[in-house]
């Protein structure tokens, strides 16, 4: 499993840390025995939108790693003292420099295996005044029958669109969960 802290100090008094099970725990934890902090490791949250304006989705073309040079919903990780609604619109105007109506909840995906929470909202796009953020190497609209499927950046954002075209179809929008417990081998380059 893919731990996002590698920490072997303690960031608190600098003294080395010990991995074992704390008392009243039932995990493994990093433990600080000079000071008795307790480090723990838990998942960071990505928000996103999916936003639309007519028939089309809006996609930034990521200019970051990780996936440098793919297509991804606009999303990032959330921020400490901001909601998931708030992280989302945040995201979309950093990465897309878009102005959005936020819908409701749309997808949420666990991805244990990175230590995260993925959290789409649907969101009607306000006008098509747009454009590339630092981020981003470009922003586009695409239609359901262009959109680049090989070229998405994360299996998150490829679940949450097809979920999405699927749910315009029937009509009708639900709320998604699921979870992603595999990693995808990296493409050729």
């Amino acid at each position: 499993m893919f731990h996002h802290v590698d920490a072997r100090f303690c960031s608190n008094c600098g003294h080395a840390i010990t991995r074992r099970i704390p008392p009243g725990d039932s995990r493994l934890r990093d433990c600080c025995d000079q000071c008795g902090a307790i480090h723990y490791v838990n998942p960071r949250p990505v928000v996103g939108t999916i936003p639309v304006w007519d028939d089309q989705v809006l996609l930034c073309l990521r200019a970051i790693e990780p996936r440098l040079g793919y297509w991804t919903l606009p999303a990032g990780f959330m921020e400490v003292g901001e909601s998931t609604a708030q992280g989302a619109r945040r995201e979309t105007e950093e990465e897309a420099c878009a102005r959005i109506e936020l819908g409701p909840l749309f997808t949420m995906i666990d991805v244990p295996g990175v230590e995260q929470l993925h959290i789409f909202f649907r969101a009607r796009l306000l006008d098509l005044d747009f454009a590339a953020g630092a981020e981003t190497q470009q922003v586009r609209l695409f239609s359901e029958a262009d959109i680049p499927w090989e070229q998405i950046a994360f299996r998150t954002v490829a679940t949450t669109l097809r979920l999405f075209f699927e749910d315009r179809a029937r009509g009708r929008f639900g709320t998604h969960t699921s979870e992603i417990t595999a990693t995808l081998p990296r493409p050729r380059e």
